[in-house]
């Protein structure tokens, strides 16, 4: 169907935010040598990115990340910077675009988190948000004292825990506790900073944070789970779901699921975002986007690209046959996968079984867990839209192949088509990330029981 045939289906502007996964989302970006191989490292790099992302009006960037040293560090950059601290340092050099930090609720506390992203909240001006993740996978247990990842069910208890004791933690401070009258001396009203006296089976919590209310309330939550563990999580708290779907079917049958599910908690269900993410390889034509792609496969191999498929799959590479379809026998239900994402083996299962694609084939659909599309800025433009009429979609999270020039191609090609169409805004008109998502400000529990 055209984006035409969709065009009186819905009203309103899609939200865009931009993931920065090192030096794109192509294992073979860092060897094109657009910039130095350790910028990674370099502030001044995420900075960069940060400012041509919010020169689109995009609604923020997005930083990925895990408590583990994951790949091969003798053929791809290892590692990377703790979110909150880089993006605290980003923060202060933008101006309205939102700032997005990864944070396990596996291995972390409560207390730590919400203090910390009350920080960024307060350091970057109400543009802060938090993505819940579990950890699936035993590198980072074994950081941390365990010998293997808890099972799937208990880090999603885990997770359900952690996020009522932070938003009580958030809401621990009500909106107006500050007086600040330093004529009486009278600082804050005590009967306004409460105590949370958390007990449960993860937690024993007494509170208040030590940090007053932020300016958003509390930072944005955004979940990136399509598991029933994380879709039965992110329905309940989060505001934005970062999701895996490689179809439109799919992507309209989670849509509807998630919508029904927060209306199930009661909640409104245009205050959940629904925001799939999409890998881009972009020319200004087919051929120039495809010879990009085949230049980055160049560097990374069609043997990398196997790899990736194999890695989400669990089978090692060499036992596969590329022009062969999926072993199915061999990979059992996705609700008993427990070495990796529950949501990106299923979207990835999903797609070479509704097109019957070889290995070779779906190794060329998906990057980095994620829908691939090489094409020209109208065609990504037309899928955006596509998806977004059709209700598959709020908005989505954009995977550049390489940075710089991946984010500066959807910037200044992409972005001019969607604004032409009236799908997404030509300036910024609020200040908060909240604001940016068309997201309320959130009433604090504790007032309300005043």
């Amino acid at each position: 169907m055209s984006t035409s045939q969709h065009s009186n289906l819905r009203d309103g502007q899609m939200s865009l935010g931009m993931n920065i996964l090192g030096f794109g989302a192509h294992s073979g970006a860092w060897r094109q040598a657009e910039v130095h191989a350790n910028a990674y490292l370099d502030v001044d790099y995420y900075r960069n990115i940060a400012r041509i992302s919010e020169r689109g009006c995009l609604d923020a960037i997005f930083l990925a990340d895990g408590p583990a040293l994951a790949g091969d560090v003798s053929k791809h950059p290892g590692g990377r910077l703790e979110p909150t601290v880089l993006l605290t340092a980003v923060a202060l050099a933008t101006q309205r675009i939102g700032v997005i930090a990864t944070a396990s609720s596996t291995y972390n506390d409560p207390f730590n988190i919400a203090r910390r992203f009350a920080s960024l909240d307060h350091i970057s001006g109400g543009r802060a948000a938090w993505n819940v993740v579990t950890n699936a996978g035993d590198a980072a247990a074994q950081n941390f004292g365990l010998a293997g990842a808890p099972l799937h069910v208990d880090r999603y208890a885990r997770a359900d825990e952690f996020l009522d004791v932070a938003l009580k933690l958030w809401d621990s401070w009500e909106d107006d506790a500050i007086i600040g009258d330093a004529r009486s001396g009278h600082f804050a009203d005590p009967r306004k900073v409460h105590s949370i006296d958390f007990v449960g089976q993860h937690f024993s919590v007494k509170g208040p944070l030590n940090v007053p209310r932020s300016p958003q309330g509390r930072p944005v939550l955004v979940q990136a789970g399509s598991s029933e563990g994380g879709k039965a999580l992110g329905s309940r708290y989060a505001d934005a779901i970062f999701t895996t779907q490689t179809t439109l079917e799919d992507g309209q049958q989670f849509y509807r699921e998630m919508k029904a599910r927060a209306a199930g908690w009661g909640r409104n269900p245009e205050y959940l975002k629904i925001m799939p993410g999409l890998s881009t390889v972009i020319g200004s034509t087919e051929a120039e986007a495809h010879a990009r792609f085949d230049a980055l496969n160049a560097w990374h191999g069609e043997h990398g690209l196997l790899e990736q498929v194999a890695g989400r799959i669990g089978i090692p590479a060499k036992e596969l046959d590329p022009d062969a379809p999926l072993p199915w026998e061999r990979i059992g239900a996705v609700a008993e996968f427990e070495r990796g994402s529950q949501g990106f083996l299923e979207a990835q299962l999903n797609l070479a079984r509704r097109e019957n694609l070889s290995i070779r084939q779906l190794s060329r659909r998906i990057l980095v867990g994620h829908r691939l599309l090489v094409g020209t800025p109208e065609q990504v433009a037309d899928t955006l839209s596509h998806w977004y009429l059709a209700h598959a979609a709020d908005g989505f999270n954009i995977m550049p192949d390489m940075f710089p020039s991946g984010v500066e191609i959807f910037v200044d090609e992409v972005v001019p088509l969607l604004q032409r169409r009236g799908l997404f805004r030509h300036e910024y008109t609020g200040s908060t990330l909240r604001e940016h998502l068309g997201l309320p400000f959130p009433t604090n529990q504790y007032a309300l029981r005043a």
